[in-house]
């Protein structure tokens, strides 16, 4: 599974900032075809991502394109227009409930199929933004098996609850918290929100980091200012690895010698504390730290 630090949303009908984010180094880049294209550039939008696939060199990272949402009458084209030229996976707005995912799933599996590519090479990302959507979260979590990873939309979930977004964001930590409950019982990724104010680099960081604590394996960003400081709060510390990789070598030894719970440093080392240690060195493998 790709590691997914941050997700970065470029315009899908502007060749220029898609050619700049592969410059970047982002984990993912996602062209979009839904929120940040205008109705009258839509086909545009699917002529200039083709294009980007085709003939852009990405380096190492993911090239995503996020779709209109089905049900919106666009989608189909919108697949049509993009799958032949492989891209690493699909993005899906505004889901709702599980048979939205199977059927981009069944469209995807019929040109791999046609294709002679390996089946679920392409893989999906579902966006849960809608009430609806929130309290469907185990169909969806569980709906296919090429989802990898749940996002979570902040504005357009609060617009449809009819809260006010804050700073803080207690309107939307319960769905926050549910989302990454319901990723973690069914092994996908969690990514959280897009922090919009992309000049306040402390803002973000504190977000992303709280994220990190939360469980959240990534995030959403909308500015090439924003790539750094979102890779760096999901990449865990010189520290955080030492300490890990100190108690996971502790644990083997214990284990070798017929030795369950142990102390470590003065305190019980059980088996929630190795799996977090574990998942530590995951993310810092992934970063290229250990």
């Amino acid at each position: 599974m790709h590691a997914r630090r941050a997700i970065l949303y470029m315009p899908g009908d502007d060749m220029h900032k898609i050619r700049k984010a592969t410059t970047l180094g982002v984990d993912s880049i996602c062209m979009d075809m839904e929120d940040g294209v205008a109705l009258n550039r839509k086909a545009q939008a699917r002529s200039t991502i083709s294009s980007a696939l085709k003939n852009l060199d990405f380096g190492h990272s993911e090239r995503l394109v996020r779709i209109n949402a089905v049900g919106t009458g666009l989608e189909a084209e919108d697949l049509a227009s993009v799958l032949t030229d492989k891209p690493d996976g699909i993005v899906i707005p505004k889901v709702q409930d599980a048979d939205q995912i199977r059927w981009v799933s069944r469209k995807i599996g019929k040109i791999e199929n046609e294709s002679g590519w390996n089946p679920g090479s392409t893989v999906l990302l579902v966006v849960v933004e809608t009430a609806r959507g929130v309290i469907n979260l185990k169909e969806i979590a569980g709906s296919d098996s090429r989802l990898q990873a749940l996002i979570f939309g902040a504005e357009d979930f609060s617009s449809d609850i009819g809260a006010t977004r804050t700073i803080a964001g207690s309107e939307v930590f319960y769905a926050r918290s549910t989302l990454v409950a319901h990723a973690g019982a069914f092994g996908l990724q969690a990514i959280d929100m897009i922090y919009i104010n992309f000049h306040d680099t402390e803002g973000l960081k504190n977000e992303a980091l709280k994220g990190a604590v939360m469980g959240f394996s990534g995030k959403q960003i909308i500015h090439p200012a924003q790539v750094t400081p979102t890779q760096e709060s999901f990449t865990p510390s010189e520290e955080e690895i030492q300490k890990a990789s100190q108690l996971l070598d502790s644990f083997y030894l214990h284990q070798e010698a017929g030795i369950g719970v142990f102390a470590l440093n003065g305190k019980l080392i059980e088996a929630p504390m190795i799996k977090s240690a574990e998942r530590i060195l995951e993310r810092a493998r992934a970063a290229g730290k250990y």
